[in-house]
């Protein structure tokens, strides 16, 4: 799909849930998804919100979309390692899931050092704690993924890198539900990489978020989608990483980049996105959509006023 059949759904993206007020559920809004909580179960809504350095910035047509999707399809290809909170699907941007306890905790699997890795080993500093083999090149790949873990922050803060046995150490999370966490963020990792690579991607490193439900660990939020995971296409890696030139990217890091040129890192007064450069963004979300799946993208003609019928219509279904 070109930008010029993108341009109509510029206007017509979802950049909140304005539900009414009503009694009995509550809505919250966070960098990209609005929940909202009805006790047990809980309606999300991914909006078009796309976020950058921990700050939310613009929309990007479809995005809501393609990362609603884009999970549905990781969460059924990774149900054998892990139970999801998923309950069903309701629009093409909206699922209705299980209420989880979150842990306090993002766990980051690295394949490969390469974004805020590279930056803090560039500089001499320690990844998440773990001390890296020295004269390590940009982009390479690593003997074994390493897991990173950050703080989770407010919304308007940043993330901060923690080191995985102070996960433990501060009580943050217990040992042996750690640790279950650990072996099961490695096992989706895994997953993830054998999936890419049919379809001639790398995934690189990516994020996933964890709950507890009935004692049983759940995944929750999103999985392998282009914001929470950095995927290159395999074919030309070897070459790229020979010449010390930077990777093929199929994920929002161009946005990033972007930022970067224009001397955005996350703080003070973040610069506008042009039109130009939210359809950009868009292709390469529906791109990753459909290098991922093998499936064809067709956008959704859904409007926010569609998509908060839908959502007031599941409130009745759920909320009894």
């Amino acid at each position: 799909m070109d930008s010029h059949n993108l341009t109509q759904f510029l206007n017509t993206t979802l950049e909140t849930l304005a539900l009414p007020k009503e009694a009995g559920y509550s809505l919250y809004e966070g960098k990209v998804r609005d929940v909202v909580d009805m006790g047990d179960l809980m309606i999300i809504a991914t909006s078009d919100r796309i976020s950058a350095f921990d700050r939310v910035l613009s929309t990007i047509p479809c995005k809501g979309q393609v990362l609603n999707e884009l999970s549905l399809f990781w969460f059924d290809k990774t149900r054998d390692i892990v139970k999801n909170h998923i309950v069903e699907k309701l629009s093409a941007r909206s699922v209705c899931a299980k209420r989880c306890h979150v842990l306090p905790i993002e766990v980051v699997v690295r394949g490969y050092l390469t974004g805020s890795a590279w930056r803090d080993y560039s500089q001499g500093r320690p990844v998440s704690g773990i001390v890296l083999p020295p004269d390590m090149k940009a982009s390479q790949k690593f003997e074994i993924p390493i897991l990173t873990p950050s703080t989770k922050e407010s919304k308007g803060k940043h993330d901060m890198p923690i080191a995985s046995n102070q996960v433990v150490k501060q009580g943050i999370v217990k040992k042996e539900l750690w640790e279950q966490v650990e072996r099961t963020a490695l096992e989706l990792f895994t997953r993830g990489t054998e999936i890419a690579a049919q379809n001639g991607l790398i995934l690189v490193d990516t994020k996933y978020e964890f709950g507890i439900r009935d004692n049983e660990l759940h995944l929750v939020d999103e999985i392998h989608t282009p914001d929470s995971s950095r995927y290159w296409y395999a074919d030309t890696y070897s070459d790229l990483f020979a010449k010390g030139e930077k990777q093929r990217e199929l994920d929002k890091e161009y946005l990033r980049q972007w930022l970067i040129g224009k001397g955005f890192m996350g703080d003070g007064v973040a610069p506008e996105i042009p039109d130009d450069i939210r359809l950009e963004v868009a292709i390469r979300y529906i791109t990753a959509y459909e290098t991922i799946t093998g499936r064809t993208f067709q956008p959704s003609e859904a409007d926010a006023d569609d998509e908060m019928r839908i959502v007031l219509q599941a409130i009745v279904k759920y909320h009894k």
